[in-house]
């Protein structure tokens, strides 16, 4: 289907319609996966004050200068050009009126004024999220638009260095610029600069970058380019306004005089504007990738599989897609603005201002953990577990990222748990529980033979069960991703030969619907369960015998250390095999189906004796340590797997609990059959009451050991409270982000109260951030009804608890048995 758009650039600079309220101490400019993650670093200072960073904090070479022959001024926009640029007679170096960022889910822009003009320009990156063109979503490039406008003239400058290419700035490089030819696959012809290192290392990273693969960066063929010496290439524009398409071809080290790649672009201003009468606007369309084949190697069911990226299906060459997403831009602003603004609303009718740009925020940087490969038919999502160890594909980092997913588009979660399963069912790991990842350091998913993983068995049989129903309604619900399936009137068409592979997406490169594919309904559950029920029912099995009383062992939380009997990580298990109950069936196994609900109903009964506290405050930390507390996060799978509706699922909902949104519920809020609840309802009201006590300058701590964090796990937490305590959640968590003391992409561990730092370790940039679309998921899930379930919660006000008198009395309670005994 067709439809017809406004400008490409006036959507993309409107796309944002209410500047952000945040202002989080970095911002994502081109994140797109693992090594293409490239960000604004201090962004609560001037752009110019410091250089762009990779993910880890290490900077990169990204200038962007501005110049008005008429004052022969040149301006720094972004990075440190400035420190280049010495005295001289031939020019001037003045700073801009900064105006500050804006920022949506797929877009982030600055813009500047230049003063004693009336010139402003606009810096607009877009990673585009497209959550129906997953083709789209796997290409390994994102754009820079730069706008200006006014009736002066100006020119602009970029350049890149070789730290986008390696890591380790003592390796040498090499370069070539390429231009291609106006032709039916070329639209706008494009000139590339293209780096790479000398001696690529595959599958190899020096400090989290990338050693094999090329940058390219793209601009229009009417630009000027230049490559050399990064001094004498920014002077040279400072003192003319323009480059002298030289190209020097004397490979070096990335810091041995150190070379630069560079455009500029000289926009004749103050022509348009008297033939016009108005102000004029013009722009230049600058574009950034990273190409690497293969993207990782993968202990696939046929043995270790050097696997290629998806892009790489729909065209034989890296040139190929380069020209493709250049000329591609007007329909992936068109479907990234979609996507962002339709989480605007939803984010704010779910919550508030607030949590519509911490969502915006949290967007990117999921999906810059992830790499797309496997086949048009067969798509696959590898994960890193980006700073905290490299892990690649660990269960227990696609947990907290899953509502994003759910809401996003749930089939991309079935492609993040396919290697698992594929893994897992070729019989290459040795244990009966659910391994923790596929391998120790991303890109490399060699396994663990030995079984020698993280030790965390709980944790992540309950993750896989959860996320695998979470999925299996998905399926025969129909969760469509709730966002536009139309494509421009000017929309590419991929090849034939592409498209013939296929039968997933179009010849436009958008995803059919589950209905057109058959994968949808009840037997596309099935299917999809059946294949893999092996493990799902051998990990139940472990669970029965583990998960009600846990023994010594690590939980995703593994940083606080190993710990016995722990009440959320019991909690986590026995919802697990819940999840098993209605798993089996799924596939008609009616006898394990009650066998595995009558085992969770037990246990869930004896739960409650072993962890909540004697006086039914709040839920201890661990059976039996008495005195402690936790933040009951797990508690959110219960609402979120349709265990916890409302009693009356045969009528119509009436208003929601939050304000009106236009989400679309799962199944088309079709009637649903009443279930009773799993988790009592006490145990929701008991846990929202203590959070309202215990809540911290900066947000809810994770237990009562630390004064420290994780969002993450804040979100699944205030998603199942009352709105009361979900606001002031959310209110405090807000106050973090504007204030916080983190200098890096947005940490999801940190400190409550002082500086609201980094507690160490130092997480940065991790997809767990999925997590803060907990809200979300649980508004589309169980047909609309999922957060219905919870309006009780809403009928008093939070009861007012003396925390530390709550406490001691439990340890006194305590004391006194044992003096008993």
């Amino acid at each position: 289907m067709r439809l017809c758009l406004l400008p490409a650039l006036t959507s993309l600079v409107l796309a944002i319609v209410d500047a952000s309220t945040l202002t989080p101490p970095v911002l994502p400019l081109i994140v797109r996966n693992p090594y293409l993650s490239i960000w604004y670093a201090h962004s609560r200072d001037d752009p110019w004050e410091n250089w762009p960073m990779f993910w880890t904090g290490s900077t990169v070479g990204f200038a962007i200068m501005a110049a008005v022959p008429e004052t022969k001024t040149v301006y720094p926009l972004l990075g440190r050009s400035q420190d280049f640029l010495r005295h001289s007679s031939s020019y001037n170096v003045s700073f801009p009126k900064y105006g500050g960022a804006t920022f949506d889910a797929s877009t982030t822009n600055l813009t500047y004024t230049i003063q004693g003009t009336n010139v402003r320009i606009t810096l607009s990156f877009l990673s585009p999220i497209t959550p129906t063109s997953t083709f789209r979503q796997s290409l390994p490039a994102g754009y820079l638009t730069c706008i200006v406008e006014g009736s002066t003239d100006i020119s602009l400058y970029m350049d890149i260095n070789g730290e986008w290419a390696s890591g380790n700035r003592e390796n040498k490089i090499e370069w070539h610029l390429s231009r291609s030819e106006k032709s039916d696959s070329a639209r706008t012809p494009i000139k590339t600069w293209s780096i790479a290192r000398r001696h690529e290392q595959l599958l190899t990273e020096f400090w989290d970058h990338a050693e094999w693969g090329t940058i390219h960066i793209s601009a229009p063929a009417d630009v000027e380019h230049q490559s050399g010496e990064s001094n004498d290439i920014r002077r040279h524009f400072a003192e003319h306004g323009s480059l002298g398409n030289k190209n020097d071809d004397s490979y070096r080290g990335i810091f041995e005089d150190e070379p630069i790649f560079a455009f500029s672009k000289a926009f004749k201003l103050s022509e348009k504007s008297n033939l016009s009468s108005e102000v004029a606007k013009d722009s230049v369309l600058f574009t950034f990738a990273l190409t690497q084949d293969p993207v990782v190697q993968f202990a696939s069911a046929r043995g270790l599989t050097l696997m290629r990226p998806l892009w790489a299906s729909y065209f034989p060459t890296a040139q190929q897609m380069l020209q493709y997403h250049y000329d591609d831009f007007d329909t992936a602003v068109f479907l990234a603005s979609n996507y962002s603004e339709q989480l605007a609303k939803d984010a704010y009718a779910s919550g508030s201002q607030d949590y519509r740009d911490i969502a915006a925020l949290s967007a990117r940087q999921v999906l810059g953990a992830t790499q797309f490969s496997g086949t048009p038919d067969s798509p696959i999502i590898f994960l890193k577990e980006i700073s905290s160890n490299g892990n690649f594909q660990t269960v227990d980092v696609i947990f907290p990222s899953f509502p994003f997913f759910l809401y996003t588009n749930p089939q991309w979660l079935a492609y993040l748990l396919e290697p698992l399963l594929e893994h897992q069912l070729s019989g290459q790991y040795p244990n009966d529980y659910s391994m923790h990842d596929l391998g120790t350091h991303f890109p490399n998913a060699t396994g663990h033979g030995d079984g020698n993983d993280e030790y965390m068995p709980v944790e992540e049989c309950g993750d896989m069960l959860i996320m695998g129903l979470a999925l299996v309604n998905a399926l025969r619900d129909n969760t469509q991703p709730a966002f536009v399936r139309t494509v421009s009137q000017e929309a590419l068409t991929l090849s034939i030969e592409s498209t013939k592979k296929t039968h997933v997406i179009d010849q436009y490169g958008m995803d059919r619907t589950w209905e057109d594919m058959g994968t949808t309904g009840e037997k596309a559950a099935a299917n999809w369960v059946r294949r893999s029920y092996k493990l799902w029912n051998q990990w139940t099995g472990y669970l029965v015998r583990e998960s009600l009383i846990p023994a010594n062992q690590l939980c995703t939380d593994d940083f606080a250390g190993w710990l016995a009997n722990q009440t959320n990580l019991a909690l986590k298990g026995i919802i697990g095999i819940k999840a098993m109950s209605e798993i089996a069936g799924v596939v008609g196994n009616k006898a394990q189906s009650k066998w595995y609900s009558n085992v969770a109903d037990e246990y869930i009964e004896k739960w409650q004796g072993f962890g909540l506290s004697r006086d039914k405050t709040h839920a201890k930390l661990a059976y039996t340590w008495y005195g402690s507390w936790t933040t009951l996060y797990n508690i959110f799978a219960d609402a979120l797997l349709c265990f916890h509706l409302p009693a009356d699922t045969s009528s119509s909902l009436g208003p929601s609990r939050f304000q009106d949104s236009e989400q679309v519920p799962i199944n088309g809020g079709v009637k649903t059959k009443p279930k009773s609840t799993f988790i009592p309802d006490e145990i929701y009201k008991m846990q929202s009451d203590w959070y309202h006590a215990v809540l911290q300058r900066y947000g809810l701590p994770l237990d009562s050991r630390h004064l420290y964090t994780k969002s993450d796990w804040e979100f699944f937490a205030a998603a199942v409270t009352s709105k009361e305590v979900r606001s002031e959640i959310l209110q405090h968590v807000a106050t973090w982000v504007n204030e916080t003391a983190t200098d890096r992409p947005l940490t999801d561990l940190y400190e409550t109260e002082g500086d609201g730092g980094f507690p160490g370790p130092n997480f940065m940039a991790r997809p767990v951030v999925g997590g803060h679309f907990a809200f979300l998921a649980l508004e589309r899930a169980c047909g609309g009804k999922a957060s219905e379930g919870l309006k009780f919660l809403d009928e008093v006000a939070p009861a007012e608890i003396d925390v530390e008198q709550a406490l001691r009395a439990d340890m006194l309670e305590n004391k006194a048995e044992m003096g008993e005994l």
